[in-house]
């Protein structure tokens, strides 16, 4: 499941024109949860749409009216409720020990391989 919900995370960054260094940074957010054991199948859909919503708010310029629109889309996507997602938003947050930025070596390998496959 967790190839097919990176899947998912990278489609719904680029229906939201999120730019692939945040689509990488949500990548590197979600392998440190799953490595971490924190994922299982009641949160694992939360934890995606948590990491890409962490994402855009630290690496893009996101208007209000955008971050609503990432957020409707990921309710849209993953199944889950608003309310949810932004209770766990914290709970990811938590789990990262709030290092949202990334040193550049973790999150190249998979900004090379996302703008390589576009």
């Amino acid at each position: 499941p967790v190839p097919s919900l990176k899947r998912e995370m990278r489609n719904l960054s680029e229906e939201c024109n999120l730019e692939p260094i945040t689509v990488s940074m949500a990548y590197v957010y979600f392998e440190k949860l799953v490595l971490q054991g924190k994922l299982n199948k009641q949160n694992r859909k939360l934890c995606a749409g948590a990491c890409v919503l962490l994402a855009a708010k630290i690496s893009s310029d996101l208007r209000k009216h955008e971050v609503k629109h990432l957020i409707d889309k990921l309710e849209e996507r993953f199944r889950f409720n608003r309310r949810d997602l932004i209770g766990f938003e914290f709970t990811v947050l938590v789990a990262l020990e709030l290092a949202l930025y990334l040193p550049e070596n973790q999150v190249l390998p998979h900004y090379r391989r996302l703008t390589q496959q576009s």
